[in-house]
């Protein structure tokens, strides 16, 4: 369904009082109560470490935090280091509910979490207002856990920042790069892109399907399919990008639900990447 194109205005605003992207998923993929949230993210911090330079971009999963926040926990570990030097992030992620063609703005003013509120950056909005694949589509970020369930993590491991959202819906890999290429900016802005690996196959399975999409990842290869990974819209995008500027993907951590919880009968698989 490719819907209607609202020109990018900046925000909507009811009155007076700022527009705010309320969080959905929180009490579900994650706790709803502060400080359990900011303790729980902490503890999967400190159980994941990881050493490296200042990452350009990240690729983490975006499952409930019991399964896939330990993963996503080693590329945030990066950043912790630099979080003084990051004040804009991209962020990316794919439609599981909301049919739509193309890249998504909410059109709100901030974007909230148990944590707090973490301004729009409306000056990146501004760059996008002439590109026909991106519209404002507050209705594709309502329900939408892909992006919520990073900004948590972003809020634990950074200063003040400003966020970018951008929920992907289907895309030409080139239209994905270049949005990404018109924000990419200098050191003070970090890409993310959310997406989860293979989903509800046995473990063993898992693991081979899941060791094979990584590699094609890591090799830039594009494009991937939605069942070796359901963000592979945005992450097609960024890959595209990478091989443009002869940039390499390392991988960080590779495991499954399977590795998380327990149960291996029908896992979903989850990766971290990182660019440098």
């Amino acid at each position: 369904m490719l819907t209607s194109r609202a020109p990018i205005a900046g925000v909507s605003k009811s009155g007076s009082s700022k527009s705010v992207r309320e969080p959905v998923v929180a009490g579900m993929f994650y706790p709803a109560d502060r400080q359990i949230l900011q303790n729980e993210i902490d503890i999967k911090l400190a159980e994941n470490p990881a050493q490296g330079t200042c990452p350009k971009a990240l690729v983490v999963p975006h499952a409930g935090y019991i399964y896939s926040g330990g993963v996503a926990a080693r590329g945030y570990n990066l950043l912790r280091p630099y979080a003084d030097s990051i004040n804009r992030v991209i962020l990316l992620g794919p439609s599981h509910h909301y049919p739509f063609q193309g890249l998504a703005l909410p059109g709100c003013q901030y974007f909230r979490t148990p944590l707090g509120d973490v301004p729009i950056d409306l000056e990146s909005v501004s760059l996008l207002k002439d590109l026909p694949q991106v519209q404002v589509m507050p209705e594709a970020h309502a329900q939408e856990h892909s992006l919520e369930v990073q900004v948590p993590f972003l809020q634990r491991v950074l200063d003040d920042f400003a966020l970018l959202p951008l929920v992907v819906g289907p895309s030409r890999s080139s239209q994905v790069a270049e949005v990404i290429q018109r924000l990419w900016g200098n050191k003070e802005t970090l890409i993310v892109v959310s997406t989860d690996l293979s989903h509800f196959h046995d473990y063993p399975e898992a693991q081979h399907l899941d060791r094979s999409t990584s590699d094609l990842i890591c090799a830039l290869h594009e494009p991937l399919m939605g069942e070796q990974a359901c963000g592979c819209y945005p992450l097609n995008g960024l890959l595209r990008e990478l091989k443009q500027r002869k940039l390499n993907i390392e991988l960080l951590d590779l495991r499954n639900s399977g590795d998380t919880t327990g149960s291996k009968s029908r896992v979903v698989g989850y990766g971290s990447y990182a660019v440098f």
